[in-house]
């Protein structure tokens, strides 16, 4: 089983930043794709951003390209997702979620087995 823990959510002002972490059990970090979601009240959850951590390619949504960087750090386990210049739509649950079998995308959240409990980020004006 893989396991996955969010840190680093919070609140921000509109334009603010902030780094999200998701911590991946040892023996599920290499060769998986690790994907960040997000879910903001009475929408349904989309795909964010992703890294496949064999070769750290990376995959964004246009909501979030320019703005959102995701990264991996192979000596923590950790897939980072640094937030810049952050919007109020930005505000949601993010959830990073592991892909074990299938081709590695941001978009395809039914090939995500395995999800984290969630951080909250809430950005004001």
């Amino acid at each position: 089983e893989v396991l996955l823990v969010e840190s680093g959510g919070g609140s921000v002002q509109a334009g603010g930043s902030l780094r999200l972490s998701c911590t991946i059990s040892e023996d599920s970090y290499s060769n998986n794709c690790i994907g960040w979601f997000r879910q903001a009240p009475g929408k349904e959850r989309e795909g964010v951003a992703a890294i496949y951590t064999l070769d750290a390619t990376t995959y964004y949504d246009d909501s979030v390209m320019g703005r959102f960087t995701i990264s991996q750090d192979n000596a923590k386990n950790t897939v980072t997702l640094q937030m810049d210049n952050l919007k109020l739509e930005d505000t949601a649950m993010y959830y990073c979620a592991a892909n074990t079998h299938y081709v590695c995308t941001y978009y395809r959240e039914v090939d995500f087995e395995y999800w984290g409990r969630g951080t909250q980020v809430t950005v004001s004006s």
